[in-house]
């Protein structure tokens, strides 16, 4: 009975009920994201806080999203255009890129939910840090519903090419951001 419980719990719980990034009876949502980075590098430096080391280079995100369902559980497509910004060029790059993203919950609880996320983006260009324009970002997400329509959420986010080409040192970022569906 015990493993049941687990498994609904962070397994299953979101097939149960409606999609908890979504207010109910939504079909659309539009999120801004901002995040500053955690040092390039490979995944490690995307969920180890005490491995962060703050770099010159901020992230903003514009997101819009739909529902659908991924092994049952709720998820959301997006389609996002980024902008990250390097402050020193020195330690910094500056880039843009398109991307489209799929999204699941794998556990809610009160208001709360936690998942992740993957998909592939394409950069305006390459850099000493990944020379592919070609990228993938996976993302780890905390949500919190605050309000009928609202959700916020934490996140970090990873950008490589999968060490597609010789240089592929990634970036990582940590960040707020706020969704609104309609």
């Amino acid at each position: 009975m015990k493993k049941f419980l687990v498994f609904v719990l962070f397994l299953g719980c979101g097939a149960c009920f409606a999609n908890p990034m979504f207010a109910e009876h939504t079909q659309n949502s539009i999120g801004i994201y901002a995040g500053q980075s955690t040092a390039q590098g490979d995944l490690g430096h995307l969920v180890f806080p005490w491995d962060w080391r703050i770099k010159p280079m901020s992230i903003a995100i514009l997101q819009y999203a739909q529902p659908i369902n991924i092994l049952r559980l709720p998820g959301r497509v997006n389609v996002s255009m980024l902008q990250n910004f390097a402050y020193d060029s020195e330690d910094g790059a500056s880039f843009g890129a398109f991307g489209i993203s799929w999204d699941v919950v794998l556990a809610t609880y009160c208001g709360w939910y936690f998942g992740g996320g993957i998909g592939p983006f394409m950069r305006d260009s390459g850099d000493k840090y990944v020379e592919s324009r070609l990228v993938f970002g996976e993302r780890l997400f905390i949500g919190k519903n605050i309000g009928e329509n609202w959700r916020a959420e934490l996140f970090t986010l990873h950008f490589s090419n999968g060490d597609f080409t010789e240089i592929n040192r990634g970036f990582n970022f940590v960040g707020l951001g706020i969704n609104y569906s309609f």
